[in-house]
């Protein structure tokens, strides 16, 4: 049931993507041909005006289908050096209205995370975690390194700044620490009324793709905390510096692939993605509703501006390889040869094609691991 539901929520995220391409496609006078929530065979389907409006079968998203998305294949069978269009296709429209059709998609998702970002603000929300006061990991894992022991940090001591970022608990020190592998933080600890600055270099734990210290929580210091709730106003400052701080997060993430971080791990498929969803769905609405829709509302968020950025990357058959394009037409005034762009299309597909059974890989390990823990 929880995948089901996290497909869904997939599904409705997919389909808000694409509501943007629609949405600026028909702005634009570019005759949208289908609009489709899901893929594959159409199950149900109503024409009206020039589009066709379907449900099809997988509930992995949907589709805009543009009138002349692919003219470039037509132009190159017939040996042409330029891309013939209509008025009303895609390649028709001028090199900025391309742009701003291709940027509606992944705007419309940054627009769902503010506005979740803001609800939430707005709500307020309570969790549990440890104080900030650490034991050093090597009290229990004499055999484990400790970066934060070499930097001469003790146990007892309590972290309450990370890179002058105040640290109120265990939950914001992993934050902090965990999204900054292979870093050197500014670590400030009260011991004994005293206030010591310390340089630590963070540990990178390749197989998560994270940084560590070496520390670890106080277990009797569990507690409940409560995020302050905020006005109208505020709460839209909040959502703001939420969606840039994400942001930063994952573009950070996507850094550490490339400093050897483990793909298998780093990148989900669709299935392993609609679980951990649903997971947070039925686990978060079971504890109590102001929860769920809390934990909801942050987990596809944060889902939301992942599809925002990957969207982004200048990678052909994405949006932001259409974006690249249009805008080297737009500025050096020539339009691009269909020969050139068949050929970065089909690496625009190898890379897709590459990703999709790295997440496939990373999805089938995912599932194991979770029918071992469970036997």
């Amino acid at each position: 049931m929880r995948i089901v539901l996290g497909l869904l929520c997939l599904c409705f995220l997919i389909f808000f993507h694409e509501l943007g391409h629609f949405i600026l496609a028909k702005l634009f006078g570019v005759k949208v041909e289908a609009f489709s929530v899901g893929f594959g065979p159409v199950l149900l389907h109503n024409k009206k005006g020039e589009t066709d409006y379907r449900l099809s079968l997988i509930p992995l998203g949907g589709y805009c289908k543009m009138k002349g998305e692919n003219d470039f294949f037509h132009s190159l069978e017939l040996g042409l050096d330029h891309i013939e269009a209509e008025e009303d296709s895609l390649y028709g429209v001028s090199s900025i209205k391309r742009i701003l059709i291709s940027f509606a998609g992944p705007f419309f998702n940054l627009i769902y995370a503010f506005f979740g970002f803001f609800l939430i603000a707005i709500i307020g929300y309570s969790y549990y975690s440890f104080s900030n006061q650490i034991n050093l990991a090597t009290d229990l894992y004499p055999e484990m390194h400790s970066a934060a022991k070499e930097a001469g940090i003790q146990s007892g001591d309590k972290i309450i700044k990370i890179n002058n970022v105040e640290i109120k608990n265990f939950s914001d020190m992993i934050l902090e620490i965990s999204s900054r592998p292979d870093e050197v933080l500014t670590v400030s600890v009260e011991r004994e009324n005293q206030i010591l600055d310390f340089e630590v270099k963070t540990d990178f734990d390749k197989e998560n793709g994270i940084g560590k210290i070496g520390v670890t929580a106080i277990q009797d210091s569990l507690k409940k905390y409560e995020s302050p709730r905020y006005s109208f106003f505020p709460a839209l400052l909040e959502a703001g510096k939420e969606c840039g701080k994400t942001i930063k997060l994952q573009i950070k993430g996507i850094f550490t692939l490339f400093k050897g971080a483990s793909l298998k791990n780093s990148v989900s498929g669709p299935a392993r993605i609609a679980d951990m969803v649903g997971s947070v769905i039925t686990d978060s609405f079971s504890e109590n509703f102001r929860s769920g829709i809390v934990n909801l509302l942050n987990f596809t968020g944060m889902i939301s501006i992942c599809l925002f950025i990957m969207n982004l990357l200048p990678i052909p058959v994405l949006d932001g390889g259409m974006i690249l394009i249009s805008f080297i037409e737009l500025i050096s005034c020539k339009k691009i040869k269909p020969k050139t762009l068949s050929r970065i299309q089909y690496i625009g597909i190898a890379f897709i094609f590459i990703m999709f059974f790295i997440g496939l890989s990373g999805d089938i390990n995912y599932f194991i691991n979770i029918f071992k823990g469970a036997k």
